[in-house]
């Protein structure tokens, strides 16, 4: 067994290595420029929804007040005649892009430290390379990846997103498992 607190290095050094990848991946390719489409007629889509005064959160509509209203008649044409929607309402203003990158950074953290308790669980000191980078890769690849399809199944996301999200997140577990073999002691 490897305590946590050795793999200090390994946690820091991989979640530094997963933030460049991300920042360069999200930065310098267009990887990811077919996540969102721009709502034709912007402008008035937006003027229309700032009349309503939206708190942030994340809304539905149509939504049921119950599992029962789902299956009324007036619900079901509500589905029928569209939109559906699911949406998040994020405060107006300017966005604080260094506040988001800090929080992706301690996420990042999080999984390698995870990554490294199960691994260090797992290993002992001076373990294979291979045998540590498998195992915090993994471990690594289901904290970035393997929560992602949840907003395709429920909340109508689209699985090309879902998927190039997935690849991140095996990007990212390669890069952790890499890191964690390097740096094992």
């Amino acid at each position: 067994m490897v305590p946590v607190m050795s793999l200090i290095v390994p946690i820091l050094v991989a979640s530094v290595i997963v933030f460049v990848a991300s920042s360069v991946i999200h930065m310098f390719t267009p990887f990811h420029k077919g996540d969102m489409k721009k709502v034709p007629n912007e402008d008035g889509v937006m003027a229309a929804l700032r009349t309503f005064n939206l708190a942030p959160g994340d809304y539905a509509m149509p939504l049921p007040s119950s599992m029962a209203a789902m299956g009324t008649p007036e619900f079901q044409a509500k589905m029928a005649a569209g939109p559906v929607v699911m949406m998040t309402v994020r405060p107006s203003g300017k966005h604080n892009m260094n506040s988001s990158l800090a929080l992706w950074f301690v996420y990042s953290v999080v999984v390698s430290l995870f990554a490294g308790y199960v691994a260090g669980v797992a290993l002992g000191p001076g373990a294979d390379y291979l045998k540590v980078f498998q195992i915090a890769g993994c471990v690594a690849f289901t904290g970035y990846a393997l929560g992602l399809p949840q907003a395709s199944i429920w909340g109508g996301k689209s699985w090309g997103t879902t998927l190039r999200g997935m690849a991140d997140g095996l990007l990212y577990g390669l890069l952790t498992g890499g890191t964690f073999g390097w740096l094992w002691p």
